[in-house]
């Protein structure tokens, strides 16, 4: 089965829930204690989303984060991607490998890396926050 980490769980918890915030700036504080994330590590998950620019920072001591689009505006596989980098669900698929033209199960991953990707293209944090 296809394990996500914790890193884009966490991330998209938090992505949803600064959709979800009525506040402007949502605190990293409420953001951790509320979603129950370890401060520190949704420190660095919140700078990596800052650094594809999904999200902003204000500093300060009414600072935090906030989304740098509408939800509708965020796809689901930037978020993943901006956590997870771009690479495939197994090593061969966009690398040169020796063993390509002998491979038997080479179209398989990429009909399902296809797959997950339009499923991934297909969805807006907008779409995850509708009730």
């Amino acid at each position: 089965m296809l394990k996500i980490s914790t890193k884009s769980q966490y991330g998209l918890r938090a992505m949803v829930y600064l959709a979800r915030c009525k506040k402007t700036v949502c605190p990293l504080k409420a953001i951790s204690k509320e979603e129950r994330i370890s401060f520190d590590y949704l420190e660095k998950i919140l700078s990596r989303l800052e650094k594809a620019g999904l999200v902003k920072a204000k500093k300060g001591a009414q600072g935090g984060y906030f989304l740098s689009k509408k939800p509708s505006g965020i796809k689901i596989r930037e978020i993943i991607s901006a956590l997870e980098g771009n690479k495939g669900l197994v090593k061969c698929i966009g690398l040169k490998c020796p063993l390509e033209k002998k491979c038997l199960a080479k179209s398989f991953w990429y009909k399902i890396q296809k797959t997950l990707d339009t499923a991934l293209n297909s969805i807006t944090l907008a779409d995850l926050i509708k009730k």
